[in-house]
């Protein structure tokens, strides 16, 4: 393996996906594209598939964050899962100056599990949150 691609994050909304990621946490917009046709059927198995996707890094060559829209197929509105079951928990990212951040998004209402905090061994600073649609985000500012 070469590296990890992106992460793909399936939501609801794109607006509200964008105010959060893009204006709160200062990820960049990579790129757009709205996809339908043969291709994008065929490798996700589906019939008429139509997807807006933007694509947000924190900067040009890091690892990104894929927001995918399905128009087609409508979303199935399903329990989110807690940090303690088996698969993908949630989205660790590093950011600089996470008090600032937390502030931030405590004002503008994110559910936190507790405030940052200073890892056992003193070298990072830690909090998960969760995103609009209730997907967990591990913050991590290195110290």
């Amino acid at each position: 393996m070469e590296n990890i691609r992106h992460l793909g994050l399936v939501v609801s909304n794109m607006e509200k996906a964008l105010k959060f990621y893009q204006d709160l946490l200062g990820l960049h917009v990579q790129g757009k594209t709205d996809e339908n046709g043969e291709f994008i059927s065929t490798v996700l198995s589906s019939q008429n598939i139509k997807v807006k996707t933007v694509k947000l890094s924190a900067d040009d060559n890091s690892t990104r964050l894929e927001l995918l829209q399905f128009e087609n197929p409508k979303i199935n509105q399903t329990k989110k899962i807690s940090l303690f079951e088996p698969g993908f928990t949630h989205i660790a990212l590093t950011v600089k100056n996470l008090d600032e951040i937390y502030l931030r998004l405590k004002n503008s209402k994110t559910e936190f599990n507790s405030i940052p905090t200073i890892s056992s061994n003193g070298t990072l600073k830690v909090v998960f949150c969760k995103d609009f649609e209730g997907n967990y985000l591990e913050l991590i500012e290195e110290i």
